[in-house]
Parts: structure tokens; sequence; C-alpha cells
């Protein structure tokens, strides 16, 4: 039996990684990274000299039929992303999923999927949010365009908490999309998980424009916005 280990990595303290994902890392024949030189750096701090390839969201068809080929002549592959577990909002979910479909048609009947768990910013964030979170809806990234309007609509609606990333460059047009939409909603936002400049935040909407306006400098890294469920107003 070969494998296509999916293997979470640190979103930014390397002290995070597990020892079971070093472990694998090291013993793979290939990982397959998001961008090899990020990949690179976590392989060095930690030793690991296994070879990488390249796997993202722009690979060609070719790049996943030499994927293919190599677990069909047996070789054990790890997949990870930048940051975080791979398959989530992130690339790594199709080629896990033409992994799957081959093995489903008997086309790599010694291939096995195995997850080795490790950090994400989904989870760490609502860990710490304060918010109650026994079920919630994940959106992943929004659109920037079609369908927008209607998740800030099902957001307004929802009786879960919604959790979604979003990016330095739409923070603020986000929020002003809450801002209208759910105005009295407690938000949270966390960003920089994990790093020396960690910030979680939270407040209505406009409060949260106001915070990022006035700490301009702070409107940097990668955000997980966790937004509270309907009947549920901001209390900070």
């Amino acid at each position: 039996m070969n494998y296509l280990y999916v293997v979470g990595t640190p979103i930014g303290n390397l002290e995070d990684m597990t020892l079971r994902a070093m472990r694998v890392l090291k013993e793979v024949d290939y990982v397959l990274c998001e961008d090899t030189r990020v990949t690179r750096t976590l392989l060095d701090h930690y030793e690991i000299k296994t070879p990488t390839m390249s796997y993202h969201s722009h690979s060609k068809m070719y790049e996943v039929e030499r994927i293919m080929s190599l677990l069909k002549e047996g070789k054990s592959l790890a997949l990870v992303s930048d940051a975080g577990t791979p398959a989530i909002s992130d690339p790594g979910s199709l080629l896990v999923h033409a992994v799957k479909k081959q093995i489903d048609q008997g086309l790599l009947p010694k291939v096995s999927v195995v997850a080795i768990p490790g950090a994400s910013a989904l989870v760490s964030a609502l860990s710490v949010s304060g918010v109650p979170s026994s079920d919630f809806l994940f959106l992943g990234f929004l659109p920037h365009k079609k369908g927008r309007q209607t998740l800030f609509a099902e957001i307004a609606e929802s009786k879960r908490p919604v959790v979604f990333y979003e990016s330095p460059h739409r923070i603020i047009k986000t929020l002003q999309a809450l801002a209208k939409a759910v105005p009295e909603r407690k938000v949270v936002i966390a960003r920089e998980l994990t790093k020396i400049f960690e910030q979680v935040v939270s407040g209505t909407p406009e409060e949260l424009i106001a915070h990022f306006k006035k700490h301009g400098d702070t409107v940097r890294g990668e955000f997980v916005v966790i937004v509270s469920c309907k009947g549920e107003a901001s209390s900070v």
C-alpha cells in the first residue's frame, strides 16, 4: 500500500508542526507544495531533505497526470499548502477529489488517502473567539462579485455563526457590507494567528471599521472573520 498524505503544517509559528507530520514528510517520496519556496523554508527548518513538486491552483493537467503516475508506480506523496490544512478553501481539494475518484474506479487500487492533522486558521480563530460554535457555517473566501450580495443576505439570516476568510485588501469593504447587512451583530476578526503580530478583535462592523482605520498598519496578513448568529447582538 502507498499513500497520499494530506498534511497540516503551521499557519505561522513553526513550533506548531506535529511529530507525525515531520515523520511523514521525511518518509514520503515527494512533497507536493503550493509554493516550493515556502515549503522548503519549513522543511529546511526541520532538516527534511525530501524532494518537492509544485501543485497549486494553476497546475496543468499534465502535472496532475504526473502525480497520478507516481502513485501508480507505488510512490507515497505528501500534500501540503503554504500554511494550515490542505484542501480547506485550497486547490488541494481538487487533487484529493481526483485521486479518490481514481481509487473508487479501481485505477489506484493500492493507494490510500490519509489525513495528518495539523493547524487550521478556521478552527484556531473559533477557539479564541468567544462565539458559541457547536455548529457553524464556513464560507471559505467570499466571491469578489457574482453571488457576493446573496451571501451577505445569507449571513444576515443564518441561525449559526458564519466564518469566512478575507484578504487585507478587501477587509474594510467586507466590513462595510456587514455594517449594512448585520449592523448590530457581533463580529470577531482574527489575523496573523500564531505569528508575532497576532490579533483578535471584536465588535460591531462599524466599530471594527473605526478600529482598522485608526490602526491602518494592522490591515495586513490573513483574516478570519466570524459573524455571530441571528438574534445575537454585540455586547462588546
